[in-house]
């Protein structure tokens, strides 16, 4: 009864305001009752909303794109990884990072009924009625599990085509049960798959450590207590995506990250050549992005008809862990580019500055000192 009261009190006493003052009440309660997440804005847009289009001289032209059958998109089959031509699978590993920062994986040792289920929960839970999806919702960057919209919609100027749902992974026992309970079979499909990924992460480390001439476990070390994180992505149909990015141009600040597609394109990547590259997604395929090794700068478009479900898991350093390069790495010639800080400070000013700029590595650059 107080809730009635106060609600009918505030009625009786609009019913006196002036038709401007109404005019203002009634637009801060369309705002209250307005969709929070993009999701139930899309089911329902004819247009795209003038808080998601880009700038003209930033939009994807995405006419102009190669596609994937015409640039050579590197792909290892890491079948040998653990035997006897491992020497061979490193060597493609390390050309890959060198030349491109990016490469596809085959034979990765993920089962497909585990990449089905993932896929599968993943796009149950976006399916969920909007009650359900926001008990897990927060715009604050520093929760381990949240559900979210854009990339940071507290410091953001224009918002991107995508909904996310943020989950922290190892250890798994830490963060499991602050996940989403619904739909019932997310959390167990979720930990098998994050488990599998972070095998596979491990490999890889090994392998490009190998590449550098470095000890197998070097970069594992390097990442100390190391941490996982994952984001179940979805972009729904937008009605002009020719106005906006489902996430613009950007690098990933984590030590690798395992990109798992569903079967709807929306992946591109810069090529050698300064011209996007559509990444279409292949069955049973990871995409894998990684001054040596340089990080891909790409984005994520969307499409008009269909919706589009991307899992990337980031492999990470814990905060606490001290970036420098290898010893081994810096001589004369080549000079650490870098100063040295810690990952937690380098993941804040990523958080911070948002995807308004494609890198802040360059933040840390000696020269700027």
């Amino acid at each position: 009864m107080l809730e009635m009261r106060q609600v009918e009190g505030f009625l009786f006493s609009a019913l006196s305001l002036s038709s401007s003052s109404l005019a203002v009440i009634s637009l801060l309660l369309k705002k209250l009752t307005a969709a929070v997440l993009l999701a139930d804005v899309a089911c329902h847009a004819k247009h795209v909303p003038s808080r998601y289009i880009r700038p003209p001289s930033s939009r994807p032209n995405i006419a102009d794109v190669d596609a994937s059958g015409s640039a050579i998109i590197p792909l290892v089959d890491l079948r040998d990884l653990s035997g006897p031509g491992r020497a061979a699978v490193v060597k493609a590993i390390g050309s890959a990072c060198r030349g491109h920062g990016f490469f596809q994986v085959a034979n990765h040792g993920i089962p497909d009924d585990v990449i089905t289920s993932m896929l599968r929960v993943a796009r149950e839970f976006f399916r969920q009625p909007e009650s359900e999806r926001l008990k897990m919702y927060s715009d604050d960057p520093s929760r381990t599990t949240r559900l979210s919209t854009s990339f940071n919609t507290r410091t953001e100027e224009v918002a991107s085509w995508r909904d996310f749902l943020r989950l922290h992974c190892f250890p798994l026992e830490d963060y499991v049960h602050e996940w989403p309970a619904n739909p019932p079979a997310f959390r167990e499909a979720v930990a098998e798959y994050a488990m599998n990924a972070r095998r596979l992460a491990l490999s890889l480390l090994g392998a490009i450590s190998e590449s550098l001439g470095l000890e197998t476990d070097w970069l594992a070390a390097a990442l100390g207590k190391q941490a996982q994180h994952m984001a179940v992505n979805y972009y729904p149909p937008c009605p002009e995506p020719e106005l906006t990015y489902g996430l613009p141009g950007h690098k990933d600040p984590n030590a690798i990250t395992l990109l798992l597609q569903d079967g709807v394109s929306g992946l591109q990547v810069l090529g050698q050549n300064g011209r996007w590259i559509a990444v279409d997604p292949v069955p049973g395929n990871l995409v894998l992005s990684n001054d040596r090794y340089k990080s891909v700068l790409h984005r994520a478009v969307v499409n008009n008809s269909t919706e589009r479900i991307s899992v990337p898991t980031f492999y990470c350093p814990s905060p606490e862990a001290v970036i420098k390069p290898a010893p081994a790495l810096v001589d004369e010639e080549h000079p650490a580019a870098y100063r040295e800080f810690t990952y937690g400070e380098y993941y804040d000013k990523f958080w911070d500055r948002g995807l308004q700029r494609e890198s802040c590595l360059d933040m840390f650059r000696v020269a700027n000192l």
